[in-house]
């Protein structure tokens, strides 16, 4: 499988093994049961899984407090049980991303107690300490509504300890040696199991002030904060060299081409930005949007590429819109009851429920997703429309199992209900009797038929990683129609053109852009909209919710 650059035009599937599928009949999906689905991911055409975390847990944090990086939750399988899943992965040409937290870890990690338990331990200094809360540094925490501040005593080492995230989460001091040094040996060690690269979680928040005297990592004799992500490129190259590294960076637009180090630090980030704008404009109906996000985001084609999406496991952050935008965000797609708000920005509902569940409106969102420059991740469920159990706490409410068939728990587990990690969506225009994978497999107007659809052109359009991209002038603020310039794409080595047309309006528009190709060469990619082409030109004709794409060739 070795091809380095197989991530520029990925497609990305996130999937949590606790709520995917259930092998063995005890309410918690694990690899027995992942490992069983995958020919369903295979035949939607995905190139990687990106595995949430899945290692011991006490999972007061869905997972992401580790107290364990060596091993598998034995409520998920085992170790053995995570080998063979990427080799059959591997099998079908599926790649294999798992979620690596590295900013913090559980206060149940051997590390934390043995430094809570000896201050002369080689351990006590993998975590930040102080004596002196009232004059230690003070800041905001990443969950307000739950958390004071960045410091908690602990009883046992008769401190306090930083975190960003919850309290049970203290932040490793990653400034210290040795804590990389076992940072680079948890990389070497998934790779030798059958892992293809790293998540690598709050990427933004390892690189903050942290400690007693607010202390960044540029403020060490260890170099550049940026080093530590050029170190773990090279740990993973030299064990692999196809691996990749994936950051979460939520940082502000202008910094953001700072994590790829050039070209030697992280390969993909997730973009946070184009995220909070392809999602609002199409439930506003309106591109400007995208404009904007395309202007304020740096120019990182030399140095790595974004990973696009329209939701993912947690709430749909705002905070990248503009202030009237993100007020407007709030209470245009949010709940009657307010339910939906979390942690001052944003929303705990998945994609369906913000667009109200029409299955045009969500599909003409992975029109543009997948028409995109970079590459794109799909969070499981969301390719058939599942949606949100507000009912759940924080996050939880986006996190319920995959709605499989219209069995029992769908299809999920053969578990009691009540035995399951998270109860599946029993309820509404969502429930698992209504929404799930067998309803819509067999049918070529559902969407998982039409999600499938766009990773098959997706994959048939390579222009999409190597052309040149900008978006064309167009009559109506609901349309927006883009190009791809090739280089030699074509059957006879031609320079080829990509056209993407979307309308997001609720009703029919017209749109005349140029279009310099031999008519006789144009191929309808996908799509339903209705499309004329003449001599240097194309006319759509896109009715509400339409999108088309088109490739000919160059004269």
């Amino acid at each position: 499988m070795s091809d380095p650059a197989w991530y520029e035009d990925a497609t990305i599937y996130s999937l949590d093994v606790k709520t995917f599928n259930d092998g063995d009949g005890d309410g918690w999906g694990d690899f027995r049961g992942a490992t069983e689905r995958l020919d369903y991911l295979d035949e939607l055409g995905v190139d990687a899984l990106w595995v949430r975390p899945f290692y011991p847990s006490p999972l007061r944090d869905n997972g992401y407090d580790v107290a364990d990086y060596y091993g598998v939750d034995d409520r998920l399988g085992s170790l053995d049980d995570f080998r063979e899943f990427a080799d059959r992965a591997h099998e079908r040409g599926i790649r294999v991303i798992t979620d690596l937290v590295f900013n913090h870890t559980s206060d149940e990690h051997e590390w934390f107690r043995r430094a809570r338990e000896d201050p002369e331990s080689e351990y006590h200094d993998y975590y930040l300490w102080t004596s002196h809360p009232d004059d230690a540094h003070q800041r905001g925490n990443i969950f307000p509504e739950y958390e004071d501040g960045v410091w908690t005593h602990d009883e046992v080492a008769g401190k306090h300890y930083f975190h960003q995230f919850y309290g049970h989460q203290p932040d490793l001091n990653v400034a210290n040696p040795a804590v990389r040094g076992e940072l680079y040996d948890v990389l070497r060690f998934w790779l030798d199991q059958g892992a293809d690269g790293f998540r690598i979680d709050a990427a933004h928040p390892m690189l903050m002030p942290k400690g007693h005297d607010a202390t960044t990592l540029d403020e060490t004799d260890l170099g550049d904060a940026i080093e530590l992500f050029r170190e773990m490129r090279r740990v993973v190259e030299a064990e692999q060299s196809d691996a990749v590294l994936l950051a979460e960076a939520d940082d502000e637009p202008e910094h953001l081409d700072y994590y790829f180090g050039d070209g030697e630090a992280f390969h993909l980030q997730f973009n946070f930005v184009m995220n909070a704008h392809l999602t609002y404009a199409v439930g506003v109906k309106d591109t400007w949007p995208l404009r904007r996000a395309e202007e304020i985001l740096p120019d990182v084609s030399e140095v790595g590429g974004w990973v696009n999406f329209l939701r993912n496991h947690d709430e749909w952050n705002l905070l990248k819109l503009p202030e009237e935008a993100f007020e407007h965000a709030r209470e245009y797609f949010g709940d009657d009851a307010g339910d939906s708000w979390i942690f001052e920005r944003g929303h705990r509902l998945r994609l369906a429920d913000l667009y109200a569940g029409d299955r045009d409106r969500i599909a003409v969102a992975h029109s543009l997703l997948f028409s995109l420059p970079g590459s794109v991740a799909l969070q499981s469920g969301d390719e058939i429309g599942m949606g949100a159990d507000l009912s759940l706490p924080e996050r939880e409410a986006v996190r319920t199992p995959m709605q499989w068939d219209d069995s029992a728990n769908g299809g999920f587990s053969t578990a009691a209900p009540e035995d399951c990690y998270n109860p599946v969506v029993d309820e509404g225009k969502y429930a698992y009797d209504r929404v799930n994978v067998a309803a819509q497999r067999g049918d070529p107007d559902s969407l998982l038929s039409r999600v499938k659809a766009l990773v098959a052109a997706r994959d048939a359009c390579p222009e999409i990683a190597r052309g040149d991209y900008r978006a064309l002038d167009t009559d109506h603020k609901e349309t927006r129609v883009h190009r791809f310039d090739g280089d030699g794409e074509g059957a006879d080595g031609n320079e080829t053109v990509l056209l993407c047309a979307h309308n997001l309006a609720d009703g029919h528009r017209e749109e005349v852009v140029g279009f310099d190709v031999d008519p006789a060469t144009v191929e309808h990619v996908v799509g339903d909209g209705g499309h004329y082409v003449a001599e240097g030109g194309v006319t759509f004709e896109l009715d509400a919710c339409d999108y088309v794409w088109l490739r000919g060739e160059k004269r």
